[in-house]
């Protein structure tokens, strides 16, 4: 309940939507529980259907950001404003990864699928759940380094 809860509020960045695909999710698993064949694959299969609700949430509400992780703000440290800015530049480069993008990162690195599950879950083969790990890592790695330089503009001579 909690990690899918979780899981989908990552991937969709709406509390409300990943609501609504979580119980989009019970109701399909629910209904097709009888096609699980393997009872050990109860969570990858569970998870296949939570992206599967939630790929179609987003693109019922239109909403393709999520949430990727909250920097813990230490109230004794010094430096909680830029702390809150480092979470703000993670935030803007993770809401700027396609869906499938952000579903691979937050598979693997928050719910701690392995590559070779992620892969399982998304319908997609390894090679291809760890190309899409490797560019949205990229992604978001160009993008904080955008984020983090001043802006240098020219001035009119």
């Amino acid at each position: 309940g909690d990690r899918l809860l979780g899981t989908a509020r990552k991937i969709l960045r709406d509390p409300d939507a990943a609501e609504d695909a979580v119980q989009e999710c019970v109701i399909v698993a629910w209904r097709t529980l009888p096609t699980l064949r393997d009872a050990d694959r109860f969570d990858a299969w569970l998870y296949k259907i939570l992206v599967s609700c939630c790929y179609a949430e987003a693109r019922r509400v239109q909403r393709f950001a999520a949430y990727v992780r909250q920097l813990r703000v230490d109230q004794n440290n010094s430096d909680e404003v830029e702390q809150i800015a480092e979470r703000e530049l993670l935030d803007h480069a993770f809401a700027a990864l396609t869906p499938a993008h952000r579903a691979v990162i937050v598979l693997h690195h928050y719910a701690q699928f392995p590559l070779t599950e992620v892969a399982s879950i998304l319908g997609v083969t390894p090679g291809t759940a760890r190309s899409r790990l490797h560019y949205g890592l990229r992604a978001m790695r160009a993008a904080i380094e955008a984020g983090d330089r001043p802006i240098i503009r020219e001035i009119p001579q």
